[in-house]
C-alpha cells in the first residue's frame, strides 16, 4: 500500500506492507549449555549481496524483472542465523502456544507453555511493516527433544538447527562475518544480564 500524509506542512508518500505479528524464542539447552538457533536462506539478504557485487543487475530494471545472472553468487550468501520464530496467524491460539509450536516444528523440542518466559515485545520492520514481535525465553534439555526440527517442508521451509556454546555466544553475536538478526544479538545480551548470573551461583 502507499499512504500520503502531511508532516510539518510537507506532503509525504510512504509504501508499507501489511504483515502478521510474530513470535521469536531464545532457546537455551541446559544439558549442553548452548543456545539453539536456526539458519535459513533469505532471498532479500541474497539480493542485497547481488546488488553489492553486481549493481548492474538493478540498473534500468522494471519492478517485475531482473537480469539473468550468468555467474550467480553462492546461495550461502543469503543464509542467516536467527532465533526460532514464526508468524501469529492462528487466532484461536495464544502467543505462548504459537511459540511452543514453532520450537517443536523448527528445533524439535517439546516445551510446555508454562515453561515459557516472556522477555518483551517490540516493533520490527518499522520502515516497511511496523509489525509487533514478542520475544520469549525457553530452557530445554536433551530429553525434551522429540524430533529433528527443520520446519515444515510442505510450507517451503528449509531450516538448519545450530547450537552456539554459551562460552562462545558473545563472540558469535559480534562476529560480523556471520550474518544474523538483531534478535539474536539482543537476546544473547539479555541472557548475559538476566540468566547467566544465576548460572554462576549454582
Amino acid at each position: 500500500f502507499c499512504i500520503s500524509f502531511s508532516q510539518n506542512g510537507t506532503k509525504k508518500f510512504w509504501d508499507f506492507m501489511r504483515t502478521h505479528d510474530s513470535v521469536s524464542i531464545l532457546i537455551f539447552n541446559t544439558s549442553r549449555q548452548c543456545f539453539v538457533v536456526v539458519k535459513q536462506f533469505r532471498p532479500a539478504v541474497y539480493m542485497c549481496e547481488v546488488e553489492k557485487h553486481h549493481p548492474e543487475v538493478f540498473r534500468n530494471q522494471d519492478k517485475d524483472s531482473f537480469s539473468h545472472l550468468e555467474d550467480p553468487l553462492p546461495a550461502v550468501l543469503g543464509v542467516t542465523y536467527e532465533l526460532c520464530a514464526g508468524i501469529v496467524d492462528k487466532p484461536d491460539l495464544s502467543l505462548e502456544e504459537i511459540a511452543c509450536g514453532e520450537v517443536l516444528e523448527e528445533c524439535g523440542y517439546r516445551v510446555p507453555v508454562t515453561d515459557l518466559q516472556r522477555i518483551t515485545s517490540y516493533r520490527s520492520g518499522v520502515g516497511v511493516t511496523g509489525s509487533r514481535q514478542t520475544l520469549f525465553y525457553a530452557e530445554v534439555t536433551d530429553q525434551m527433544r522429540t524430533g529433528e526440527g527443520g520446519g515444515q517442508p510442505e510450507e517451503g521451509e528449509l531450516i538448519e538447527v545450530v547450537e552456539i556454546p554459551l562460552e562462545d555466544s558473545m563472540k558469535f553475536a559480534y562476529d560480523e562475518t556471520l550474518p544474523k538478526t538483531m534478535g539474536v544479538i539482543f537476546s544473547f545480551m539479555w541472557f548475559q544480564n538476566n540468566i547467566a548470573p544465576k548460572l554462576l551461583k549454582k
